[in-house]
C-alpha cells in the first residue's frame, strides 16, 4: 500500500502504518544488536583473556557481508516479510545456543552464532530495501532511510552501555537473552504490517550464480546509482583510515586517555543521528548527487580539523564525520530503491551493501599499518584530499 498524500512532507512516513512498523522493529532489534556486538567481545575477552579473540568477534558479525551479493538472491525468491519474520524469529531461538557458554573451550559458540547473526543480517537487510520500496511512496524513500539511519544511530549511542553494563551485572547470557526478546518483538512487529506482495517469479537463468550476476550487472547498467555507490565505497574506505587513525589522535594530539575515543564516537553519533533527521527535508531540495557531494565534502574538511591539536578541534571534527559521512549512504540506498526494479531490489542492494561497505575494512587495515610507521596527521590530510576529489568528482561527472 502506498502513500497518497503528503508526498512532499516527511511527516508523511511516520504516518503510514507499514512504515511505522517497521522503524518500530529497527529500533527494537538495533538495540538488541547494538549491545551484543559490545557484550560479545567483552565476553570473549573475560573468559579467554585473549585482545585478538575478542576482536574478531566483530570479523564474526562482519564477514558475511562479503558474501552479500550471494545472501541477497535469497531476498529476490521468496516473499519479503515472510522471510523478515522467520530471520527474526529464528535469531531470537538460535540465541539461547548462547547460554551454554561458560568457559573458554565454549567460546566457538559465540563465533558461531556471531557468524550466523551477520549472514541473516544481510539478509534481512536486503529484504527490508527490497520491503519498504514496495510501501512508500518514492518521494518519501529519502525521508524513510535518513529516519531509519536515525533509528540505527540512536540506539548505538545508547544500548552498547546499556549492553556491558548488563553484562557486567548478569553475565553475557542475559545479555543473549536481551537481543533475543528484541529479534522476537521485531518479527512480530513484521508480522503485523499489511503489506501484499505478489510471488516472486523463478530467477532469470533459474540458478544462484545467474541471480547473483544479473544483480551485479543491474547495478553496472543503472546510471543514477553506480557513481552513489562507487562515491560511497570510497568514503567509507576512507572512514576505515579514520577509524584507524582515531587512538593516535586521542593519545598523540590531545596527550588522552584511549576512553575518550569514546567521547568522540557519541559525539559523531548525534552528528549522524541530526543529519538522518534532516535527510527527508535536504533531498526534497537537492538532488541525490548534491545531497552526497555536500555530505562527503563536510566530511572530507571534518578530517583535515581533526588533524589540529585540539580538543575543540577534534569534537567538531567528531560532529562533522558524523554528519557528513552518511548522506552518501542514504543518497545510495534511496537512489537504489527508486531506480532498481523491485524483482531485483534485494541481490542488488545486497550487492550495494557488499561494496559500499566492504571497504571501510580495508580501510581499517591499512590505516593500522600507516598509524604504525607515523603520525596520524599526513594520513588525514591525505584522507581529506581524496574525499575532497570525491565531492568534486559527483558534481562535475554525470556517470
Amino acid at each position: 500500500m502506498r502513500i497518497k498524500g503528503d508526498r512532499d512532507r516527511g511527516g508523511g512516513v511516520l504516518r503510514d502504518h507499514d512504515a511505522r512498523l517497521y522503524l518500530a522493529g529497527v529500533v527494537v532489534s538495533g538495540f538488541g544488536t547494538s549491545a551484543m556486538w559490545l557484550a560479545a567481545g567483552i565476553w570473549v575477552k573475560s573468559l579467554t583473556g585473549s585482545d585478538s579473540l575478542a576482536a574478531l568477534t566483530v570479523l564474526a558479525m562482519w564477514a558475511p557481508t562479503l558474501a552479500g551479493p550471494v545472501l541477497g538472491t535469497v531476498a529476490d525468491r521468496v516473499r519479503r516479510r515472510p522471510l523478515l519474520i522467520v530471520c527474526n524469529l529464528g535469531m531470537a531461538l538460535l540465541l539461547t545456543a548462547l547460554l551454554a557458554v561458560d568457559s573458554a573451550d565454549r567460546v566457538w559458540i559465540v563465533f558461531a552464532v556471531l557468524f550466523v547473526y551477520g549472514t541473516a543480517g544481510v539478509v534481512m537487510d536486503a529484504a527490508e530495501n527490497a520491503l519498504i520500496a514496495g510501501v512508500l511512496d518514492q518521494r518519501l524513500l529519502g525521508a524513510f532511510n535518513g529516519l531509519r539511519l536515525t533509528a540505527n544511530e540512536g540506539m548505538k549511542l545508547l544500548a552498547p552501555l546499556a549492553g556491558a553494563a548488563l553484562y557486567a551485572r548478569f553475565g553475557g547470557g542475559r545479555v543473549a537473552l536481551l537481543d533475543a526478546a528484541t529479534f522476537a518483538l521485531a518479527g512480530c512487529l513484521f508480522g503485523l504490517m499489511r503489506v501484499r506482495e505478489p510471488r516472486p517469479s523463478p530467477a532469470a537463468g533459474g540458478g544462484w550464480r545467474a541471480a547473483t550476476a544479473e544483480g551485479v550487472r543491474r547495478l553496472r547498467a543503472t546510471p543514477a546509482v553506480r557513481p552513489l555507490v562507487g562515491a560511497a565505497a570510497v568514503t567509507m574506505l576512507l572512514a576505515g583510515l579514520n577509524g584507524a587513525a582515531v587512538y593516535a589522535v586521542v593519545d598523540e594530539g590531545l596527550g588522552r586517555s584511549p576512553a575518550y575515543v569514546g567521547v568522540l564516537y557519541a559525539v559523531q553519533g548525534a552528528g549522524s543521528v541530526l543529519v538522518g533527521l534532516l535527510a527527508g527535508p535536504l533531498l526534497r531540495r537537492l538532488p541525490e548527487r548534491g545531497f552526497a557531494a555536500a555530505g562527503v565534502a563536510v566530511f572530507a574538511v571534518s578530517l583535515g580539523v581533526r588533524a589540529l591539536p585540539y580538543d575543540a578541534a577534534v569534537l567538531a571534527s567528531a560532529v562533522g564525520v558524523g554528519a557528513g559521512l552518511p548522506c552518501v549512504l542514504i543518497a545510495a540506498m534511496t537512489a537504489l530503491q527508486r531506480e532498481v526494479p523491485p524483482a531485483e531490489l534485494g541481490r542488488v542492494s545486497a550487492t550495494a551493501t557488499t561494496l559500499m561497505y566492504a571497504p571501510n575494512a580495508v580501510g581499517l587495515a591499512l590505516g593500522a599499518g600507516a598509524v604504525a610507521l607515523t603520525n596520524p596527521t599526513p594520513l588525514l590530510a591525505t584522507a581529506s584530499l581524496i574525499a575532497l576529489a570525491t565531492a568534486w568528482h559527483l558534481t562535475h561527472h554525470p556517470n
